[in-house]
């Protein structure tokens, strides 16, 4: 499995730093979406769902949170603890957002408008639609 990161460019000086993000230049896709998780509780695991079409950059904007990537044949966990960089997370592609720093805030950029009949939310559904995707492709 391939994890794409992305560091983007901070700009600095005396002041502090910046970070501006273009959709389809530091972004890969139009963003139709934007939204951020904040104050989850210690322990607390989110995510646990795959999209059929909708594309995903995550950026731990504040503090620390950890990734698992699941694409039905392996498992990755990938750590966000830098505000300057972004995971890319693709369609067909199992999440769960975890081990979340009391002070983390994790911003997600959508390619899509939300739209429920986009989620897979039961795991052996997501195997099966993977599965057959699969065999299709063959």
């Amino acid at each position: 499995m391939q994890v794409v990161k992305y560091v983007f460019q901070p700009h600095g000086d005396e002041r502090g730093q910046l970070v501006a993000l273009e959709e389809y230049k530091d972004i890969p896709f139009e963003i139709k979406r934007v939204y951020f998780m904040y104050d989850t509780l210690e322990g607390v695991r989110r995510g646990f769902h795959a999209h059929k079409s909708l594309e995903q950059i995550l950026i731990c904007i504040h503090g620390s949170c950890k990734i698992l990537l699941d694409n039905g044949r392996e498992k990755k966990v990938v750590p966000l603890e830098k505000p300057y960089e972004g995971l890319y997370v693709s369609n067909d592609m199992w999440r769960e957002m975890f081990d979340f720093s009391p002070d983390a805030v994790l911003l997600v950029l959508a390619s899509e408008l939300y739209d429920e009949r986009d989620y897979i939310r039961d795991y052996d559904e997501f195997l099966a639609f993977i599965k057959g995707k699969t065999e299709v492709a063959e």
